[in-house]
């Protein structure tokens, strides 16, 4: 059988590689090169222009040491950021502890490394409180929204507006916030104030939390527990203080003096102080029934109590002496409670 011809010549050194090829980048034309760097520099000139815009829009997004955070940059708008008694608090502890950190807070760039809180104080907080304890690098650090607000103003309705979305202040939260936003000198006046912190609520609302800065302007920060101070009490207490001008002096008296150790407690003493205000008033505007019946009341001598301030004697039971008056008020004071008092009385009279 006849060999085949094995090819070669031509087509065998077109096939074969060569060391010797030449290099891609040399063979390429400048104008080539010169249109990918370009490209380039404009790819990043993109990316340096959007982190820009995003730093000045208040859309980047940075991991910042706890340490280097501002919190009393603003005046805060909560009198604390929470404790363990409050259930609130106590499960944004678990979450962060489970989860982790999953909403950011809002800071804005001072200067050296130090960031100011605008917004979440009470996951600062938390974090701290779970980095002290557990001492983990995942507590170490806070997620926070970058914002640049062009003014003061700015910042605290930027902050005030983050606590109605989330945890509704109070009406005296609200009130403290206003009045120190104008002590600040962020506002010429309350009404400026609470028409720009409180631009998205009704009119009704916003003269409520005017009513409730008279509350403030007389109580300040005596009040421990204004979280839980209800709008109904509250301004049944604005009611009684501006009908008397003496009252807040001997409110503010009753709150040195009993310093409450929970909501329920603070809230049991200013019911009783609307109550002995308010029947006080009555009987200073009801008429004597005659000349004789005034010589008597004149006559009589007058049991003075050696303290006009509500004592515990009970849990939940609070007892006020008011001359010869005594008076039991507090929520333990129910239907139950006056059946087992009269009972009680009853017994103590038979026998």
């Amino acid at each position: 059988m006849a060999k085949r011809k094995r090819l070669g010549g031509p087509l065998q050194d077109y096939l074969a590689t060569s060391d010797t090829s030449p290099d891609p980048k040399l063979s390429s034309a400048p104008i080539a090169r010169i249109a990918g760097e370009t490209s380039i520099n404009a790819a990043f000139d993109e990316v340096s222009r959007e982190l820009g815009s995003a730093r000045s829009e208040g859309r980047l997004l940075v991991r910042l040491p706890l340490d280097s955070i501002e919190a009393t940059w603003l005046v805060r708008d909560r009198t604390h950021p929470g404790t363990t008694q409050d259930p609130d608090f106590t499960a944004l502890l678990g979450s962060l502890r489970r989860n982790g950190q999953r909403n950011p807070i809002e800071v804005v760039d001072i200067g050296q490394g130090r960031y100011g809180l605008i917004s979440g104080w009470r996951r600062l907080t938390a974090l701290m409180r779970l980095y002290e304890e557990t001492g983990e690098d995942q507590f170490a650090t806070v997620l926070a929204v970058l914002r640049q607000p062009a003014t003061s103003q700015e910042a605290y309705v930027a902050m005030v507006e983050e606590n109605e979305i989330r945890l509704g202040l109070s009406y005296y939260e609200r009130a403290r916030i206003a009045d120190k936003a104008v002590e600040a000198g962020v506002y010429t006046s309350k009404k400026a104030a609470l028409q720009s912190l409180f631009a998205s609520a009704s009119r009704a609302k916003r003269s409520k939390i005017g009513s409730f800065l008279v509350l403030y302007q007389t109580l300040g920060d005596l009040v421990r527990f204004p979280q839980a101070l209800t709008e109904r009490l509250g301004l049944s207490l604005v009611n009684v203080l501006q009908s008397n001008e003496a009252a807040g002096e001997r409110l503010r008296a009753r709150l040195v003096a009993e310093p409450a150790d929970r909501p329920e407690a603070e809230q049991s003493l200013f019911s009783t102080f609307i109550e002995m205000e308010t029947a006080g008033t009555a009987n200073a505007a009801s008429p004597q029934d005659s000349p004789s019946s005034t010589t008597r009341e004149r006559s009589t001598p007058v049991l003075k109590s050696e303290t006009n301030t509500a004592k515990e004697v009970s849990p939940g039971v609070y007892l006020t002496q008011s001359g010869g008056k005594l008076q039991l008020s507090g929520p333990a004071v129910d239907p139950a409670f006056r059946a087992r008092l009269e009972a009680w009385l009853k017994d103590i009279r038979a026998s």
